[in-house]
């Protein structure tokens, strides 16, 4: 990683500032004080010291689902917005360190860190994990887990050059049982062959915003600079920050990174698609195209024969994952099974089509039932362990010596690559994209390639992993 520009000051402010404004798996013995990176040697403590970078909405949450754990540092660029989280935790110059460049928090308190949640936006994913994970700090990285292809790879690299830090992505619904539930009956074959997916949502962000809003002053406690990170420069509104950034094509991933990342997580892990590459990616039909925010779409992608996650020389169907998000999920192209409702129907947001039955999820694939409702889930025998303690709790139990968790970014990173692919493809209507996952690039459209790495402005370079 090339050296990177020092900027920003630590917050010196007191608590009256804002105002206003278990084991997962099983037991295991308690061990880290801090990780050093690929050595796994850790010194005995009964708490972790976590650190958080974007505070003040997913991340503060996440920050507080640590329960008893150790809050020893916490930065933001936005002093209102992370307000909140800031006067809970902060108690004075013993308590609490507070930040508003994570670079600076990384350079002067790594050896005190042993995780660290980023709850930023999504541009600024990828940089706040690299800078953790080469320091031996174990990442909790909220989905989309990256905003581009080449950063999703990039992490999974990193997992691969520091096998012993802790990592995860924050997609719940991969620590809830109905979605491992949900891999297991497709591994026992209780759907016949998986042939098709489709999964959807409808929300959406900075609706309406066609050209770059008008610039407003910068408010005092916001760093605006910090803000846009390796992103181009741009002026700062109100539209942007704090809430709307997400449906911006310089900031977020609109709602694939928002919901689809957690939508298609039972598809994603009983399918096991994290373990090979789609052959292609294809936009079916857009609206709302503009140079500024995400449109509305709807994408396919095409996943060839793969191995049997469970069963040892087996293969898997090739399978097609369909995707819509925006408006158009309103009028899902989802097929409705024979003597279904539309409207009951519309309770699910993912639908997996075998062979020999259909299979609905919904929320973060936190709750199944096969097609009809009526039918009765027979649980077939239990391969993945349970989660007893949460989503944040399985990071943890990982951090301090137990198991992997199961959306470490060796499985997770694959995951989002192929995901973002469908950020690309709406920009190409109507055009397969075929997929080269060895070499990261699509075969056929090199106007397509330009897409796979994000830009990153000097000063914020991160370099490529070399194993």
């Amino acid at each position: 990683m090339k050296e990177k520009k020092k900027a920003g000051k630590e917050i010196k402010m007191t608590r009256r500032s804002f105002m206003g404004v278990g084991a997962a798996f099983a037991a295991f013995t308690i061990v880290p004080r801090h990780v050093l990176a690929g050595s796994g040697q850790q010194a005995p403590s009964d708490k972790a010291n976590i650190a958080g970078v974007g505070v003040g909405g997913q991340g503060g949450g996440d920050i507080r689902g640590c329960g008893n754990e150790n809050i020893y540092a916490l930065c933001d660029i936005d002093e209102v917005k992370a307000g909140p989280t800031f006067a809970q935790y902060y108690t004075g110059t013993n308590g609490t360190k507070l930040y508003k460049d994570f670079r600076k928090m990384f350079d002067k308190e790594a050896d005190n860190i042993d995780g660290v949640i980023c709850g930023t936006p999504d541009h600024m994913h990828a940089s706040v994990a690299i800078w953790a994970m080469e320091r031996g700090i174990g990442a909790y990285v909220e989905k989309p887990l990256t905003q581009s292809v080449w950063e999703a790879r990039l992490l999974k690299k990193a997992q691969q050059k520091y096998p012993n830090v802790a990592t995860q992505m924050g997609n719940q619904g991969y620590s809830a049982e109905a979605t491992r539930l949900a891999a297991e009956m497709i591994w026992n074959g209780d759907f016949g062959e998986i042939t098709d997916v489709h999964a959807w949502y409808t929300g959406n962000f900075a609706r309406g915003i066609v050209t770059w809003p008008e610039p407003e002053p910068i408010p005092e406690t916001l760093q605006w600079d910090l803000f846009t990170g390796r992103a181009r420069e741009h002026t700062y509104s109100s539209k942007i920050h704090p809430y709307q950034w997400r449906g911006f094509l310089e900031y977020g991933t609109h709602m694939i990174g928002d919901w689809g990342i957690h939508v298609l997580g039972p598809a994603n892990l009983g399918l096991g698609l994290s373990y090979t590459y789609p052959t292609s990616v294809t936009c079916i039909e857009v609206s709302g195209v503009n140079p500024v925010t995400y449109p509305d779409y709807t994408c396919i992608y095409e996943f060839p024969e793969r191995a049997h996650p469970t069963k040892a020389g087996q293969k898997m169907q090739p399978v097609k994952i369909h995707w819509t998000e925006g408006e158009k999920a309103r009028n899902s192209l989802a097929p409705v099974p024979e003597g279904m409702s539309a409207s009951d129907f519309a309770r699910y947001n993912e639908v997996l089509y075998g062979t020999k039955g259909i299979l609905g999820t919904s929320g973060r694939g936190e709750s199944l039932s096969p097609v009809p409702r009526s039918s009765t889930i027979v649980k077939p025998p239990e391969v993945l362990p349970r989660v007893r303690n949460g989503h944040i709790g399985e990071w943890l139990t990982s951090l301090k010596g137990g198991p992997k968790s199961l959306s470490n970014f060796s499985n997770s990173a694959p995951y989002a690559e192929w995901m973002l692919l469908g950020t690309i493809s709406w920009r190409f209507p109507n055009e397969k994209l075929m997929w080269d996952g060895e070499n990261l690039r699509f075969k056929n459209n090199d106007k397509a390639n330009e897409f796979i790495r994000p830009y990153m402005r000097k000063g914020w370079e991160l370099e490529d992993i070399t194993l």
